[in-house]
C-alpha cells in the first residue's frame, strides 16, 4: 500500500493517494465503519492510475484524515473540503467518482460548482429515495448506529460488511479485522463520522430541482442485490439527471468496485475515456 500524502485544507489535515498521470479522477469512499480511501478502492487504483491522475482522499473522520466537526452539514462541508484539495493540487476540473456517501458528495460538488466536475461516476450513491424499498434500511440503521447502543464489536461489524456484498463468504477475515482496526480508532469512537448532529440528517438532493440542468455526462452503477441502498434509490436520480445512464450489475451488492473489480476498472475506464 502507499504511504500517501498529507494536506492542509482550511485548517484540516487531509491523507490522500495520488497516482499515476493523465486527466485527474477524484475517488471518494462510502461511509462505513473503517472506510478509507484506500481500503474502498484498492482493488482499482492501479488499474485506473494506467490512464489517469488518481486522487483517493480519507474523508475528515476516516481513515488518517483530521475529523469532521460535529455541526458540519451531511454532505456539504465534506465537498467543500474536497475542492480545496483540488485547489491545493492546482486542479481546476476533474472527473469524480464517488461511492454511497462519496457519491452524494460528488452530487453536492455538481450542484454547487459544476464547472469544477468533468464526467461523474455515482456509484450506489446516497442523495436519492427509496421508490418501493423499506428505507432506510437494516444497511443504513446498521451504519448509522454502529458505536451506539451496545457499542461497536467485531460481529457487529463483520455483520454489516456481510450486508454490502452478494456473496459474503468471499469476505476474508483479514479484511473484517483491517476495517474493525480502522473503526475502533478512539478519535473516530468518539466522534463517529456519521451520527446525526446539530446539522441535522444528511441533505436530500433528491428534492434539489437543479439536477435537471446538471451539464454533466453521468454514470450511475448499482448492484441489483444491494441491501444498503436498494437499487430503486437511484431511480429518482436517474430520471432527474439529463445525460445519466443507469447500469446495474447482476449478483452484486453495495461493493462494486470490489466485488466486480474487473468489468468495474473496464466499465469506468472507457466511460471517463469517450
Amino acid at each position: 500500500m502507499q504511504e500517501g500524502q498529507y494536506a492542509d485544507i482550511g485548517g484540516v489535515k487531509l491523507h490522500y493517494h495520488d497516482v499515476g498521470e493523465g486527466p485527474a479522477l477524484v475517488l471518494l469512499h462510502g461511509s462505513g465503519p473503517g472506510a478509507s480511501g484506500w481500503s474502498n478502492f484498492n482493488r482499482n487504483i492501479e488499474t485506473l492510475s494506467g490512464k489517469f491522475r488518481v486522487i483517493c482522499p480519507d474523508l475528515p473522520g476516516f481513515g488518517g484524515s483530521d475529523m469532521k466537526p460535529v455541526d458540519a452539514p451531511i454532505p456539504g462541508w465534506w465537498a467543500d473540503v474536497m475542492l480545496g484539495l483540488l485547489d491545493h493540487l492546482g486542479i481546476a476540473k476533474a472527473h469524480f467518482l464517488g461511492n454511497s456517501m462519496g457519491g452524494m458528495i460528488t452530487l453536492k460538488i455538481a450542484l454547487e460548482h459544476p464547472e469544477r466536475i468533468d464526467r461523474m461516476v455515482l456509484m450506489a450513491p446516497g442523495g436519492g429515495t427509496a421508490v418501493t424499498s423499506i428505507f432506510p434500511s437494516e444497511g443504513i440503521k446498521t451504519l448509522i448506529g454502529f458505536y451506539d447502543g451496545p457499542g461497536p464489536s467485531i460481529e457487529r461489524l463483520r455483520g454489516f460488511i456481510d450486508q454490502f456484498v452478494y456473496d459474503p463468504s468471499a469476505i476474508t477475515e483479514e479484511l473484517v479485522q483491517e476495517r474493525f482496526e480502522a473503526a475502533m480508532n478512539p478519535r473516530i469512537v468518539a466522534q463517529p463520522p456519521m451520527r446525526p448532529g446539530p446539522a441535522g440528517m444528511p441533505e436530500e438532493l433528491w428534492r434539489d430541482a437543479r439536477l435537471t440542468r446538471l451539464p454533466h455526462e453521468a454514470l450511475i452503477l448499482w448492484g441489483r442485490e444491494d441491501r444498503v441502498l436498494p437499487v430503486d434509490t437511484g431511480f429518482t436520480l436517474m430520471k432527474q439527471i439529463p445525460n445519466a445512464r443507469f447500469l446495474v450489475m447482476p449478483r452484486c451488492g453495495h461493493w462494486i468496485q470490489w466485488e466486480k473489480a474487473d468489468e468495474f476498472n473496464a466499465i469506468v475506464s472507457e466511460f471517463l475515456s469517450e
